[in-house]
Order: structure tokens, then C-alpha cells, then sequence
């Protein structure tokens, strides 16, 4: 144990793929690099401490923890879930924020917990130019269909938190951004999102002596 040392982990003891992008940071604690149109960031950050998450075993409680923080600074969740990036448990979470004057920026992460550390790979893409083309395409389809209804208060079912319905603080997840649409918006900041993070998924390489760390416990 003692040949993987503490003193071995670092920002570059995790590799991802970077799309060509060019790196725009680089520190023993942030790497970052942008897309050509400057409307998406991806970065890995290292935390040299413990996490501050209430746990990595219990879904339902890293959901509330989430969607009351999230809520409180205006956004709202899109996806927290468990997942296995190759041999290790991670937090996958993706939330939304509105833009002034209009349209929403989405933000995916992976969360690597360990006992002592953490990573987290994050993406940050911003709605950017005519906003709004995916919910009113998707709206009209779902009222044509009957499934929505057009009330004075608004458009019942339109909107809601994923996990749950009664929670109607901060910015809810709307119909449209529902995973099976994306093929029909591929370039929406939300599709992105969501393929950049699977890609990350696929392709994300561990060195020896993040295997080695001791695995938080909570």
C-alpha cells in the first residue's frame, strides 16, 4: 500500500476525452477546456479533502440533499442518480439554471467520492441564441396528442421536479427535457450534455493508484 502514496494522487490521476477543445485552465486543482462556439466547458477538479455529500448508498437522501440546495440557488434537478464508472461508485447529477435575460444553462457532473478526496468531471452548456425551440415543439406535439391541457394557472403536468412531484420549488424539469427527445434536438445544450457525460462514461481511464484509495464510507 505504501508504493500507491497519498502523495501520488493528483488533478492528472484520472483522464478523460477533451474533444480537441482547448484548454483554457490548468492547476494542480482545475483543468478546463471549451468547445469551439465558447457555449460549452468541460472540467475536472480535484478536491484534496472529504466530501461533503451526506452519503453514496442511499439515492433517495442524495436527491433531497441536491434538490434543496440546487432549488435554493434558483435551479432545479434534471437527473441524480448511482452509477459505476468502470470499478468505481459515482454520482451522476444534472441541473438546470436560468439565464438572464432568457434560456437555460445545464450543468452534468460526475462526482468521484473517496474517503480523503474527490473528483468531479463537470459539463456546463448554455442555451445560447433562439431559446425555447425544444419546449414549444414538444408542448404542441404533447397538446396535440391530449396529454397536456392549457389551464389559467398554466399548462397542468407541463413541469416537475424528476423524483418528486409535490416539490414545486426552484426551476422544475419540463416534459421536453426528458431524455427521449434528444435525438429530435441533438445540438440542444441539454442533448449535449447528456452524450458528453456518456461518452465520459465509456472512455474514462483510472491510474493504479486511484484503485488503491480508500472508498468513502457514508
Amino acid at each position: 500500500m505504501k508504493f500507491f502514496s497519498s502523495k501520488k494522487i493528483n488533478i492528472n490521476s484520472i483522464s478523460i476525452p477533451t474533444f480537441n477543445w482547448t484548454n483554457v485552465k490548468s492547476d494542480n486543482a482545475t483543468l478546463v477546456w471549451v468547445n469551439e462556439t465558447d457555449t460549452i466547458a468541460l472540467s475536472v477538479n480535484f478536491f484534496n479533502l472529504s466530501p461533503d455529500i451526506p452519503t453514496i448508498k442511499d439515492i433517495n437522501v442524495i436527491r433531497n440533499f441536491y434538490r434543496n440546495s440546487v432549488s435554493t440557488a434558483g435551479g432545479g434537478l434534471v437527473e441524480v442518480d448511482l452509477l459505476a464508472l468502470k470499478e468505481l461508485t459515482a454520482i451522476k447529477t444534472i441541473f438546470k439554471f436560468p439565464n438572464q435575460p432568457q434560456g437555460v444553462t445545464y450543468i452534468g457532473s460526475f462526482i468521484i467520492p473517496f474517503e480523503k478526496y474527490s473528483y468531479v468531471i463537470k459539463i456546463q452548456a448554455i442555451e445560447s441564441g433562439i431559446t425555447g425551440i425544444r419546449d414549444s415543439i414538444v408542448a404542441d406535439m404533447l397538446m396535440n396528442k391530449g396529454l397536456l391541457v392549457i389551464l389559467d394557472s398554466g399548462i397542468e403536468g407541463w413541469s416537475s421536479d424528476p423524483y418528486n412531484k409535490e416539490f414545486r420549488k426552484g426551476i422544475l424539469m419540463n416534459k421536453s427535457e426528458e431524455q427521449q427527445y434528444d435525438p429530435k434536438f441533438p445540438k440542444h445544450p441539454l442533448s449535449e450534455v447528456r452524450r458528453i457525460l456518456d461518452e465520459i462514461k465509456f472512455s474514462i481511464t483510472f491510474k493504479p493508484e486511484i484503485m488503491h484509495l480508500e472508498k468513502y464510507k457514508k
